[in-house]
């Protein structure tokens, strides 16, 4: 009997799903200041904003998305 369990998704799909979802109107700003990993930060139509820091842009990615939507 097989099983179909889902594969973990790659950080590319990772980037694509929040990109994908990521509403035109919300402002985006992505910087890797001096190495040290990835600073993302976001803004709502509404003026609400929030900013992450992660060793990896995926996971900055999602902890911002999450954190407004």
């Amino acid at each position: 009997m097989g099983h179909n369990y889902a594969k973990p998704l790659t950080a590319e799909a990772r980037m694509e799903r929040v990109f994908s979802r990521l509403p035109a109107d919300w402002a985006v700003k992505m910087e890797r200041p001096q190495g040290n990993g990835w600073s993302v930060w976001m803004q709502r139509p509404d003026g609400t904003q929030h900013q992450e820091s992660r060793d990896a842009l995926i996971d900055a990615l999602e902890d911002v998305w999450r954190a407004l939507r």
